[in-house]
């Protein structure tokens, strides 16, 4: 006799598996956070978190706020993990990290093996990703850093003072 488990049978037994994989020394995959790069997202810790451990800092930052919320940043493309331990210094969660590209608004130009990222919203202005040719980056990032120093400073270019 053929039966067919209805959707809460499946996930039951699906936990029922992942009871005995670990009942078994084997682990269960960590849970994962999404978050974009150059992107925050919050999170709240668990009660008695003390202390915050980033795997790989380049890929991910976290900031640590009042009453137990912690602000995370994708810094660059990848996965890290987030360990949050108690004041005995046990672990009492552990947590993937997943930084990825922002798929809106956004088009790739590839041209041979050089790269170049645009922000669409709705007119297309270049927006540097890693990733795009060091030409591009650069030249786009230094447009950027330019018009910065002219907005801090006040001064238009090439005004004497």
């Amino acid at each position: 006799m053929h039966r067919t488990l209805s959707h809460a049978g499946r996930a039951g037994l699906f936990l029922l598996l992942m009871g005995i994989a670990a009942a078994a020394g084997q682990s269960q995959p960590l849970p994962v956070v999404t978050v974009l790069v150059d992107n925050a997202k919050v999170i709240r810790l668990p009660e008695k978190t003390s202390t915050v451990i980033v795997g790989n800092p380049i890929i991910a930052d976290v900031t640590l706020q009042k009453s137990g919320v912690l602000v995370l940043t994708g810094k660059s493309f990848g996965s890290t993990n987030l360990i949050a331990l108690d004041t005995a210094g046990s672990m009492i969660a552990e947590t993937m990290i997943r930084v990825e590209a922002s798929r809106d608004s956004t088009i790739t130009v590839q041209r041979g093996l050089d790269r170049e990222s645009l922000s669409c919203t709705p007119n297309c202005q270049p927006a540097v990703q890693l990733g795009d040719s060091a030409t591009y980056f650069g030249a786009a990032s230094g447009q950027a850093d330019a018009r910065r120093k002219l907005a801090t400073s006040g001064a238009a270019p090439g005004a004497e003072r």
